[in-house]
């Protein structure tokens, strides 16, 4: 019999014990997997709770980094449609402006332009000895016509014998009528100012020192007539430039003008010149009329004289008128008390008849019954 042999049976034993061994051990670990299956199942399913939370959170905050995000692009797209409207406008009137300064430009263009052919028609003028005195003599005609009143002065007025200055100022005696002559050395002028070596220049500087002081002698000889004009006369030069080259270098010129006594005036100066010119004639005018003023004042203070009698006499009469007022005011006032008086005695118009006539007493009784009024009623 097998199990007859105790080796056998030892050996079952141990076999039967070694399979209930792993028979434990495989419960034991049946049973903790089924545990950790059952915890993983837990963890799986909070696992799972924590990430649709999760889930439902990042979902949140996708949608509100969404918004922030479809907002922020709104104002960034506000602001830029803003920032390009302005820019549009700032463009537009940028293009406005300049198209009216390019108008400007193109107005300034055509000046210039114009300006550049009258250049040319003036130097054509100027070039032109009988030109230019027209010239001399337009602008001298302009300055005078500006200042002067037109009985004050004359155009090519006749001097001496065959003579006619460009105009002549009736300036009261003394000093007189005061001629002007338009002269513009520009050829001599232009000489100096054109030249190149130290020679030259001293040459064109002597050549236009005797011009000047050729038109000088000229004016002085024909333009000062004694018994006809003042003792002096103007030399106009149409120059500002040539007027201050002559102040500036050429001081004997101008002492040689003054001793010819002929004083020479560039437009600015005879300008001033006319205007106080214009002063002495408003002077003239006030002396002229300052007998009519003195005739009239008198006839004047006659005339008050007589308004002054004529008021006291008024005066007078306003006075009397005044006191009659009085007078007649004095009156009423007096008159109203005896009114105010007489409407308020008692006349006893409410008494009876008997008492009435017992006031008045037996004869009157005695003259109603016979007839008679006694005496003195």
């Amino acid at each position: 019999m097998p199990f007859d042999n105790p080796d056998l049976v030892r050996v079952l034993y141990i076999a039967g014990g070694a399979l209930l061994v792993v028979l434990a051990l495989f419960m034991v670990v049946m049973l903790r997997q089924e545990r950790t299956r059952s915890e993983l199942g837990v963890r799986l399913s909070q696992l799972n709770e924590g990430t649709q939370t999760a889930q439902v959170m990042i979902a949140q905050r996708m949608i509100d980094q969404e918004r922030a995000l479809q907002e922020q692009l709104d104002r960034i797209s506000m602001r830029v449609s803003m920032s390009v409207d302005q820019a549009a406008h700032q463009t537009k009137e940028t293009l406005t402006s300049l198209r009216e300064r390019l108008a400007v430009v193109d107005e300034a263009q055509r000046n210039i332009t114009a300006l550049s052919t009258q250049m040319v028609g003036l130097q054509d003028i100027l070039s032109n000895r009988q030109a230019r005195g027209a010239f001399g003599e337009m602008q001298l005609r302009d300055l005078v016509e500006a200042v002067l009143p037109p009985d004050a002065y004359e155009f090519q007025s006749a001097i001496g014998e065959g003579l006619r200055a460009d105009c002549v100022i009736r300036l009261p005696n003394p000093p007189g009528p005061l001629a002007i002559d338009a002269k513009f050395p520009l050829e001599s002028y232009q000489r100096l100012t054109g030249a190149q070596s130290d020679a030259e220049r001293i040459q064109a500087a002597r050549d236009f020192s005797a011009d000047v002081l050729k038109h000088v002698r000229a004016i002085a000889s024909k333009y000062i007539v004694p018994g006809q004009t003042g003792d002096a006369a103007l030399m106009f030069l149409p120059s500002e430039a040539i007027y201050a080259e002559l102040h500036a270098r050429y001081a004997n010129v101008i002492e040689q003008s003054f001793r010819e006594r002929v004083f020479i005036v560039s437009p600015t100066t005879l300008w001033a010149t006319l205007n106080t010119i214009r002063a002495i004639f408003r002077d003239v005018r006030i002396r002229e009329q300052a007998g009519l003023l003195q005739k009239e004042l008198h006839v004047l203070m006659d005339d008050v004289g007589r308004l002054d009698e004529r008021a006291e006499k008024l005066a007078i009469h306003f006075r009397q008128a005044n006191k009659d007022v009085d007078d007649i005011q004095t009156s009423a006032r007096k008159m109203a008390r005896r009114a105010e008086k007489i409407t308020t005695m008692d006349l006893g118009e409410d008494e009876p008849a008997a008492a009435l006539e017992s006031a008045r007493g037996a004869p009157a009784r005695g003259w109603i019954k016979s007839g008679t009024p006694p005496a003195g009623e």
